[in-house]
């Protein structure tokens, strides 16, 4: 468990020279929103000719790092739990992408393996990370540091919440 700093607990106002806490400005969960729909938006243009959104890219880019997958192993993987899932696999279904199967073994685990379509959307989607490089306007160097930072962030945010 990621240790959340003594700064950081409960309770604790923020004491820098930001004036009001409660500013819009002074939020940091506003700068990652806004961080996140910038993301997104970037994101579609990208995803349109793919016929994809960026939901069905994340679990499209989890498949090609590991096909024939269950249902809870995607959502543990994007921290997405099965009612938002599960409608997502079943439109990529319909597109053809995926194929949702019954495990043989556990009958109440589901399946998702890339279809042939599947696979071959992921040569397609080989330009995307070097346009969305040149759209950060960040070395790798420092896209590396900032998701380090991210994933630290929502570590500690985790910790917290089992915490209280």
């Amino acid at each position: 468990m990621t240790k959340v700093p003594e700064s950081g607990r409960k309770g604790e106002a923020s004491r820098g020279g930001g004036g009001d806490a409660l500013r819009l400005d002074n939020q940091l969960c506003f700068a990652v929103y806004a961080a996140a729909h910038a993301f997104n938006a970037t994101y579609k243009p990208l995803l349109e000719p793919l016929g994809l959104t960026y939901p069905q890219y994340l679990v499209m880019l989890a498949l090609w790092q590991e096909d024939d997958v269950t249902v809870s192993g995607i959502g543990a993987r994007l921290g997405l739990d099965s009612g938002t899932l599960t409608p997502l696999l079943k439109r990529l279904e319909a597109t053809g992408l995926v194929a949702r199967l019954r495990d043989a073994a556990d009958e109440r685990q589901v399946r998702i393996t890339l279809t042939a379509a599947g696979r071959a959307l992921k040569q397609k989607a080989k330009g995307i990370p070097q346009e969305l490089l040149c759209a950060l306007g960040l070395s790798l160097g420092e896209i590396g540091a900032l998701r380090g930072r991210l994933e630290a962030l929502a570590a500690n945010l985790r910790a917290y919440e089992t915490e209280t």
